[in-house]
């Protein structure tokens, strides 16, 4: 499967040609539709596609596992500090980072700390790595390299399979 370069034009295209693979049948939701884009491009990208490695699973049993995340504002790294329960435990932080940014996995878009809550580690470790380069570097590209030839590539983490191209 070769991989698009997704635009305000082809949204609509790529979406409804892509269909989501089971895994171990269980039900898997359908990526989300994208709302309508407004009619200004200030050319700055504000919200990034996503896929899960495990996939978060609802309450019936539905395995979400492609959404979004949104730039992080100085609000929402400062709001955690003042949550009562990253001052009881800073580990916290995270959870309740990470549910004010995501802003849908799946059909699910009311993200909140119980939703991270019931994440999948691997997911979780994913998001905050997707955190990072999201709001520090401005990508989602990283710099690999293959451990049998040696030979220097990036990937694309926001999503796709592995070994897709």
């Amino acid at each position: 499967m070769r991989r698009r370069t997704v635009t305000a034009g082809n949204l609509d295209e790529i979406l409804q040609a892509t269909t989501p693979a089971a895994d171990a049948g269980e039900p898997v939701a359908p990526p989300p539709v994208a709302p309508p884009a407004s009619g200004r491009n200030h050319g700055l990208r504000t919200e990034f596609e996503f896929e899960l490695p495990r996939g978060y699973v609802d309450e019936a049993g539905t395995v979400h596992r492609h959404g979004a995340m949104r730039l992080a504002t100085a609000r929402d790294e400062l709001r955690p500090q003042i949550d009562l329960r990253v001052k009881e435990n800073p580990a916290y932080l995270s959870v309740v980072l990470l549910s004010q940014v995501i802003t849908r996995i799946g059909t699910v878009t009311d993200v909140h700390a119980g939703v991270v809550e019931r994440m999948y580690a691997t997911d979780v470790a994913f998001l905050q790595d997707f955190y990072r380069r999201v709001n520090s570097e401005g990508h989602t590209r990283a710099a690999v390299t293959c451990p049998h030839c040696e030979g220097g590539f990036e990937v694309d983490l926001s999503g796709g399979r592995l070994g897709e191209s």
